[in-house]
This record gives structure tokens, C-alpha cells and sequence, in this order.
């Protein structure tokens, strides 16, 4: 099991917190200090499309309508904390977000 994450978002330290009271390790993977490895990315990008991105972040709000308009995949890494969190993969089970849908796929 792996999540990919932000140390300082607090949705993903409850992910996080959640899984190891339920008895997982989840290996910890920090968007902006570890990066999203190609296959990863393509991955998210295609499981999630434009789910992936965070649209509701500062870093969205305060790019220009050009940015915007860029590939997901170009803008994931020039921007990786741009990326809807937590995304979890376990096995083929892949979730962005954490909830109830979520939560059930990996509690």
C-alpha cells in the first residue's frame, strides 16, 4: 500500500493516522519532497483525468488561464502539490481523496 501525499495537508495525516490504526503501513510517499514517478503519474492521470487536480487550491486560483489549459500530466509535475490527495494504491485499488468511498477500499 502506498499514499501519495503531503506532509502538511491535513487530510492526508488523517489518511494516514486512519491506516495505521487499522493495522497498514502504508509506505508514505511525499508529493513535493519524493515526486511522482512517470509510471505513477500516468497512472493517477489516467484512473483520475481531471479528478486529479485540485481545483480548489492556491496554486490553481493563482495560475494564469494558460497554465490551466496545459496537459494534466505537465501540470502534475511542474506542480505536484497541485494533485487531489491523498491518492492511494493498494494493489490494482487506486482512490484519490479520502472520503467514505475511500475509506471503505482501504479500512
Amino acid at each position: 500500500m502506498r499514499i501519495f501525499s503531503l506532509k502538511t495537508c491535513d487530510t492526508c495525516k488523517k489518511a494516514i493516522k486512519a491506516l495505521r490504526e487499522a493495522g497498514k503501513d502504508p509506505e508514505v510517499i511525499d508529493v513535493r519532497a519524493d515526486g511522482i514517478g512517470d509510471d505513477d503519474l500516468d497512472t493517477i492521470v489516467d484512473r483520475f483525468d481531471t479528478a486529479a487536480i485540485n481545483k480548489s487550491s492556491t496554486t490553481w486560483r493563482n495560475m494564469d488561464e494558460t497554465e490551466k489549459t496545459m496537459p494534466i500530466k505537465s501540470l502534475l509535475r511542474m506542480y505536484p502539490t497541485l494533485m487531489k490527495r491523498p491518492v492511494i494504491q493498494n494493489g490494482d485499488t487506486w482512490t484519490i481523496g479520502w472520503k467514505e468511498d475511500a475509506q471503505a477500499a482501504h479500512l
